[in-house]
């Protein structure tokens, strides 16, 4: 039922974030006793839904977002259709003061980043804030960027591209998003500090490319443990099973799933040696030389990481710091586009991008990926939203703010400048889901002329 559970996932995923986005101005609406005629998911024809009272709760038929169509408020006639002509003044959006219109315009995004913040906060008070490694080197791949720019083992780094006493999670994340980039790096060694410049190894799965640094940090010792075994893997057919505790591969000690997935990795088309723990006892197996797409031998690997209970400010704390991370990353992303750094195709994904996402996530870590992807994709959705385009919250709340500085000198938007607006807006958007479409399609074809290439260095093996 696998061929289920990824649309299913994405369903879940991409829907939840749109409707809960249309639910921050739908309830801002209703609780100001503005009349709500539509909330629809998706575009264009309606296809199925129910009306309760005034509002049609709709599923429609272009699945690339949703809106709230708001009695009086002709700003999105062309995407939402006109309002009815029987509302009451008293229950129309465009005769509402200035400030009730720009809360229910915001409503919306703000729902987004509350959901983006709530999953790891609840996550965090459920089950604890997972312990970070140290960025100590502990494992490096020979030959690999780290031994090439000069790394040794316990090195502590101190300084990565700028950032000082950098976590592990900027490290690596300022490294993916510079494959084969100059990084400069400062280590700590016996006492000394030492300059030293570092480049990520490009490589590339699924058409995208990221950079890798080729060392493993102190994780401590945690338990590398498998989660998934893909049937008829050679995984599988070597013996390996799910909760199996990977004490050893090849002639080394384990120290992180991570260790495990580089020495799949470099060893492709060679049996693997690996030494497990099941239900107490010691296991010897060893695979055969063939492989799945990418190098893989069809298994899910991940650290258990110790878990350290959190007070509700500790929780807080975690899930502000967790978006702030995605936030960095994907504003440095957008950076490089801007100079030219990174590829637009590179950097922006649509429907079918998202889709495969999701499906990373949910084999990789199930439900915890699922919600974090929907995390990660209501955060983004709540923050491209305010951006100041017309047809989007942000270009409505910016047009109500123009309008509230005009007024103060007693002038005002006639209806054909803010049409032209709304106009140009829309054909931004249309123009950006045409491009996002069209980039997935095109990564997709290009996927499929390579030859294969070695996966990206990540847990699932």
């Amino acid at each position: 039922m696998t061929y289920l559970i990824y649309p299913a996932a994405f369903i879940f995923i991409l829907g939840s974030a749109v409707v809960l986005h249309e639910f921050g101005h739908f309830i801002v609406a209703k609780l100001l006793g503005i009349r709500v005629e539509t909330f629809s998911v998706g575009f264009g024809p309606r296809l199925f839904g129910r009306k309760w009272g005034h509002t049609d709760y709709r599923i429609s038929a272009i699945p690339l977002g949703g809106y709230v169509k708001l009695g009086g408020d002709e700003s999105n006639a062309p995407l939402e259709g006109a309002s009815a002509t029987d509302i009451p003044p008293e229950e129309m959006f465009n005769l509402r003061p200035r400030w009730q219109r720009i809360l229910v315009a915001v409503a919306g995004p703000v729902m987004n980043i509350l959901t983006a913040l709530a999953i790891p906060f609840a996550v965090a008070m459920m089950y604890g804030v997972p312990a970070t490694p140290a960025p100590v080197v502990s494992y490096m791949t020979p030959g690999g960027a780290a031994e090439v720019a000069g790394l040794k083992l316990g090195d502590r780094v101190i300084s990565f591209n700028g950032s000082e006493n950098p976590s592990w999670d900027v490290i690596s994340g300022d490294a993916l998003l510079s494959p084969g980039q100059p990084l400069p790096i400062i280590v700590e060694r016996g006492g000394e500090r030492i300059s030293l410049t570092i480049k990520p190894t490009a490589r590339s799965e699924n058409g995208e490319t990221a950079g890798f640094l080729d060392f493993i940090p102190d994780y401590g010792g945690i338990p590398a443990v498998i989660g998934d075994v893909a049937t008829r893997s050679p995984a599988a057919d070597a013996g390996l099973k799910p909760g199996d505790r990977v004490i050893s591969v090849g002639t080394e000690s384990v120290k992180s799933a991570a260790q495990v997935t580089e020495y799949i990795r470099d060893h492709d088309a060679q049996s693997i040696q690996l030494t497990v723990e099941r239900d107490g006892q010691i296991t010897q197996i060893t695979t055969d030389t063939r492989r799945l797409p990418g190098s893989k031998l069809g298994i899910s690997i991940g650290d258990q990481y110790p878990l350290l209970s959190a007070s509700v400010g500790g929780a807080a704390r975690f899930a502000f710091q967790s978006n702030i991370q995605i936030l960095r990353l994907t504003g440095k992303a957008l950076g490089q586009v801007f100079t030219g750094q990174r590829s637009v195709r590179n950097t922006l994904s649509g429907p079918i991008g998202i889709y495969q996402a999701a499906q990373k996530s949910v084999e990789r870590l199930g439900w915890d990926g699922v919600f974090g992807m929907l995390g990660f994709l209501s955060l983004n959705l709540g923050i491209f939203n305010l951006l100041p385009i017309p047809v989007l919250d942000g270009g409505a709340i910016f047009l109500l703010l123009i309008e509230g500085a005009l007024a103060l000198i007693g002038l005002s938007l006639s209806v054909t400048v803010r049409d032209r607006i709304q106009q140009v807006g829309f054909v931004m958007v249309l123009l950006l889901m045409v491009f996002v479409i069209t980039n997935d399609v095109l990564k997709q074809f290009g996927r499929s002329s390579e030859p294969e290439r070695p996966a990206t260095t990540t847990p699932a093996k």
